[in-house]
């Protein structure tokens, strides 16, 4: 399987078998330094919005890769577009369940400040936090391969989120819940999924994962995973 190295700036969807592709800057002197990428290796180059180039190295520098391309995947944008919204968490374990989202296919990401969250992103923490989890994604998106990069949103309180996630379907993760989520039948709606008790009211469906009750750092990955089978993605 080849290595995906991504670079938002170029424009792929134009591109043709044949045509060398470059890239530059940090994440070309990962492949050349780090990863060690020499001539006549297979990679990949994304775009994160939905195309990935493959093809063969043609040359390498210290902050350049050439690559000319044989094959052009581009891919439609995820539907429905699932949303995880993951509570701060101490320690890392937030940031586990956003690497295991991504890996799994998660479209969107939300950072959810919750009353009873230990962890704070207060002041300019918030941005710093977001920027952390957004480069977590970034490599989850590279290690798994994937067309798209998910957007990790602003930090949302509990009293923000009824708004934030307005006209999308609401799956609500709650270990008592009496339906079922491997019963869950899409309806061409968007769908968000939340672990809190307060959204019923603003609409949330109360849904179950299983008999064993989940941290909220693996509610979130398990709920993906199964949502993926029930969507027809795996």
């Amino acid at each position: 399987m080849s290595h995906l190295y991504l670079d938002e700036s170029l424009d792929l969807l134009e591109l043709a078998p044949g045509a060398i592709v470059e890239l530059s800057g940090d994440e070309a002197r990962h492949a050349v330094t780090v990863s060690r990428v020499r001539p006549g290796e297979r990679v990949s180059i994304g775009d994160g919005r939905g195309v990935l180039v493959r093809g063969t190295v043609t040359e390498t520098g210290p902050k350049r890769l050439a690559i000319e391309a044989d094959e052009v995947l581009v891919e439609e944008r995820p539907s429905p577009h699932i949303t995880l919204v993951q509570a701060l968490a101490k320690g890392d374990r937030d940031e586990m369940a956003v690497q295991a989202a991504t890996e799994l296919g998660v479209d969107e990401i939300v950072p959810w400040a919750a009353a009873r969250s230990v962890s704070r992103w207060d002041g300019p923490k918030a941005e710093k936090g977001r920027l952390r989890w957004a480069s977590i994604v970034r490599e989850a998106v590279k290690q798994s391969i994937r067309a798209w990069l998910p957007p990790v949103g602003s930090l949302a309180t509990t009293n923000q989120l009824p708004e934030r996630l307005a006209g999308v379907r609401m799956l609500l993760l709650e270990p008592t819940a009496t339906a079922r989520l491997t019963d869950f039948r899409p309806d061409g709606r968007d769908l968000a999924l939340v672990v809190l008790e307060r959204l019923i009211a603003a609409g949330a469906e109360p849904v179950r994962l299983g008999a064993s009750v989940l941290r909220t750092s693996t509610a979130g990955p398990a709920a993906i995973a199964v949502l993926n089978a029930q969507l027809g993605r795996w």
